[in-house]
């Protein structure tokens, strides 16, 4: 089973309870796509201030940092990540945080070398999950976009982007997605959730205010999708097609380990 993540932080902050269930009952890996570092000296000013407005200087590998927060994170929710080491839109022309919300560009060609990386880490997958896009960031699209092209519907299950979802409760997903909602209660698995959510230093404080806003805003969230969708208790809710519903219910139902 595979989590394609757009970034190094989304897979964990919009299922990280999920993930943590599966990987108790199946072999899961995160692959995040847009991984790669930049030498400062070339980036643009947008890129660098991306780093900049988080109070890293120039200098600093800001991609590495965030590898190593994704490789704790991820540790806490005992599945394992790869990175494909792609470049963020900020380094593909997206040249200011409104152009990273207006949609592809026509000459961003991230298109091909996506598809390339993803190809071999797909083809043997029995169930594939990916973001829905809402939110619309371009990185976001794009991977939504390059799953829904490689896999076939009965092996995808799209999850809600987080923290845009809380952002935009009525955002809508890409038009590819498709199937029916499946509420994952992640109660017993909220607090670990957030314990991994909390090793990304470099963003939780700008993605959610600040460090200790984290966890109540996505305890707040949680619980508000299991109402919403008549679940109760907190949940991490999904959209996907019977066979890869089936199969989900299937790893959630199943005895629960000790190891990861």
């Amino acid at each position: 089973m595979v989590a394609v993540s757009p970034h190094l932080d989304d897979a964990v902050f919009s299922v990280g309870g999920t993930l943590a269930r599966l990987g108790e009952a199946a072999t899961v890996t995160v692959v995040t796509c847009f991984t790669g570092s930049v030498d400062p000296a070339v980036a643009t000013p947008f890129a660098l201030s991306t780093q900049l407005d988080k109070g890293l200087a120039a200098d600093v590998d800001y991609m590495a940092l965030r590898r190593a927060e994704d490789r704790g994170a991820l540790g806490v929710l005992g599945v394992p990540p790869r990175h494909l080491g792609l470049l963020e839109a900020p380094h593909r022309g997206y040249d200011s945080a409104p152009a990273l919300f207006a949609g592809r560009r026509g000459d961003d060609v991230v298109a091909r070398p996506l598809t390339e990386a993803l190809v071999p880490v797909l083809a043997g997958a029995d169930l594939v999950l990916a973001p829905q896009a809402l939110g619309d960031h371009v990185d976001h699209q794009w991977v939504s976009a390059v799953v829904a092209d490689l896999v076939d519907p009965d092996r995808r299950a799209w999850w809600r982007d987080t923290p845009y979802v809380a952002r935009r409760p009525d955002a809508l997903p890409m038009a590819h997605v498709s199937g029916d909602e499946l509420a994952v209660d992640v109660t017993a698995e909220l607090e670990r959730k957030i314990a991994a959510v909390a090793c990304y230093l470099t963003q939780v404080p700008f993605q959610f205010g600040s460090a200790d806003a984290a966890g109540p805003a996505l305890a707040g969230l949680a619980h508000d999708e299991g109402a919403r969708a008549g679940a109760g208790g907190a949940a991490e809710v999904l959209r996907a097609g019977p066979r890869a519903a089936a199969v989900l219910a299937a790893l959630l139902d199943a005895p629960r380990t000790t190891g990861g």
